[in-house]
């Protein structure tokens, strides 16, 4: 989220800026592309899940550690920039699906205690915030990359410290497709699965201009300064902690369909709140869509995480686990951060942005998506909160 101000303050030209910021934002996707399926199959066959955690946290922080030295003011530098932030991705996007699989393997009910220990990540993200506005503000913005090579460091040690979790499928006779990951596709047999699977998909394009242009939107719509910023993102996250603490209580008596849609429709409200807010720098409307944050993931993403892995055979949650973030991470925010560059530039006129016709549209399509998915998704699973209630 902090990545567009660090690029806006090298001092490149805007549109080099604006560029990088969008490639910058469509590497992570593409790497989600390549290297959750492959990891997670080799998890599920290969190695234990805690190794290959410890492992790809190991490979993620060292070039995040370099990456500082690399950057100037030169233009040229904006390609290594994207290069470097490239291969940390590629060994970072696995371990979203590596740590849910092993969390989901060392519990018993996962409607129950995965959000108990989720909620932990949020908070990591919340110190993550607080601490990036002084960093950049006391040592420029790029030096913000050693604290993501930093905490990745930390990462790899501490990965070593989880349950060992072996791999369900060792010794199993394995094909291409099982090696690569591909199992998992067959999954998309279900109607509903595939139902979600697209929603998933779907929202993400818009959902890329809330993590790629929210920061900015901020100081250049809204007023306010770098360090304001970086105190106020954290809300979100805030919000997040809470609703992550209460999801047992809403999935018992909810179940997957309507949280799901629940989180949907912050979404909406969310981006919609940011378009009225655009034209007069409302700023109480602006808190709250930062606010909608937690139902906005903790509804739709937690809720789909616990999903994917009810439904998924127990053999292959690694994969199925892998291919959300392929299809989300990958597919969604990747041709989301493409199609909201463009609408950037369709929203920018001689360096002035329209920010509230900016945001309308991910209202737009967020609200299309909400309908599709309450109209057509027909799954449901129990857990043993629903199965208490």
């Amino acid at each position: 989220v902090m990545v567009n101000p660090v690029i806006q303050a090298i001092g490149w030209e805007a549109d080099l800026a604006d560029s990088t910021a969008n490639w910058t934002y469509t590497v992570g996707p593409i790497a989600a592309l390549i290297s959750p399926l492959f990891l997670g199959a080799i998890a599920d066959r290969f190695f234990a899940t805690q190794r290959v955690l410890a492992t790809m946290h190991l490979l993620a922080a060292i070039p995040m550690l370099a990456l500082p030295s690399l950057i100037t003011a030169d233009a040229s530098s904006a390609g290594m920039m994207i290069g470097v932030v490239s291969v940390h991705m590629l060994c970072y996007m696995p371990t979203l699906g590596l740590t849910n699989t092993l969390t989901f393997a060392n519990v018993s009910d996962q409607a129950k205690q995965f959000p108990m220990i989720r909620v932990f990540g949020t908070l990591g993200w919340i110190v993550g915030n607080l601490a990036a506005g002084p960093l950049m503000e006391s040592a420029g913005g790029p030096a913000l990359f050693y604290l993501t090579g930093g905490a990745g460091l930390v990462l790899a040690v501490f990965s070593l410290s989880l349950p060992h979790t072996p791999p369900p499928k060792k010794g199993q006779p394995a094909n291409l497709g099982a090696v690569f990951g591909l199992d998992a596709i067959a999954l998309l047999r279900d109607r509903s699965f595939f139902v979600f699977i697209l929603a998933s998909f779907l929202i993400c394009i818009p959902l890329a201009a809330y993590y790629a242009w929210t920061s900015a939107y901020l100081v250049d719509g809204i007023g306010y300064t770098d360090s304001e910023v970086a105190l106020r993102m954290p809300i979100g996250q805030a919000a997040e902690v809470v609703f992550m603490v209460a999801m047992p209580w809403f999935f018992a008596r909810l179940g997957v369909k309507k949280m799901i849609a629940i989180g949907m429709v912050a979404w909406v409200v969310r981006y919609a709140l940011f378009a009225s807010a655009a034209d007069e720098q409302v700023r109480w409307m602006v808190l709250v869509g930062i606010g909608l944050h937690g139902i906005c993931y903790d509804f739709f993403f937690v809720t789909g995480q616990i999903y994917v892995d009810k439904f998924a055979p127990p053999d292959i949650r690694g994969q199925a686990q892998g291919f959300l973030v392929l299809v989300t991470q990958g597919l969604g925010l990747g041709i989301g951060a493409q199609v909201i560059g463009q609408l950037v530039g369709q929203t920018t006129t001689n360096g002035v942005r329209d920010w509230e016709t900016f945001w309308r549209y991910p209202a737009i399509g967020a609200a299309v998506i909400l309908v599709g998915f309450w109209w057509l998704f027909r799954g449901a699973i129990e857990t043993e909160a629903e199965a208490e209630a």
